[in-house]
């Protein structure tokens, strides 16, 4: 079984710069530099056939290349804050390009995703974060804003869980137009 993700990967510069903001909030676990992505749709667990339909639907989705631009952070979880992030702006392009990949899936079996594609960056995963923590790291971060970052390629990866948190490797590259 592989443990599939489709998403855009940074180049390292990028990564440092994102993980230049992971500090200062206790109960936040960060993610590690070598794993900042942009998740477009996370797949899960699959089998080795299934695995080989994906790679074959995503070989045949047609976008064209954009520009992405990341910007603010913020948190999801109402109540239970249980992730911090670094924001991305509107991107028709972006949305284009995920919506294509979404209905491959969907064509090779998958279910639909039933939440509504939110881009963002995970920064951290909360655990009961001390609240003080959290408004000073937003109010601190709220101007974020990295250089635009060209995207040329989606890929598929593979997660690979350990105690310390994930793995991730490249399965393939898609190029876009």
């Amino acid at each position: 079984m592989l443990r599939l993700f489709v998403g855009i990967e940074f180049p390292p510069e990028l990564k440092l710069h994102l993980s230049l903001l992971q500090n200062g909030v206790a109960g936040a676990k960060w993610v590690d530099a070598g794993n900042l992505h942009l998740t477009l749709r996370f797949i899960g667990e699959v089998d080795e056939g299934v695995a080989a339909d994906v790679d074959d639907a995503l070989s045949r989705v047609q976008a064209k290349r954009f520009a992405l631009q990341l910007a603010g952070v913020g948190v999801f979880g109402g109540d239970r804050l249980r992730t911090l992030w670094a924001g991305v702006e509107r991107e028709p392009a972006l949305a284009t390009l995920q919506s294509k990949i979404e209905h491959a899936l969907t064509r090779v079996g998958l279910l639909p995703e039933p939440r509504k594609f939110a881009p963002h960056v995970t920064l951290a995963r909360l655990r009961e974060p001390r609240r003080d923590d959290l408004q000073r790291f937003l109010a601190a971060n709220a101007q974020f804003r990295a250089e635009a970052l060209k995207v040329e390629a989606f890929s598929l990866i593979a997660s690979y869980p350990i105690k310390a948190g994930s793995i991730y490797e490249d399965q393939a590259d898609y190029p876009l137009m």
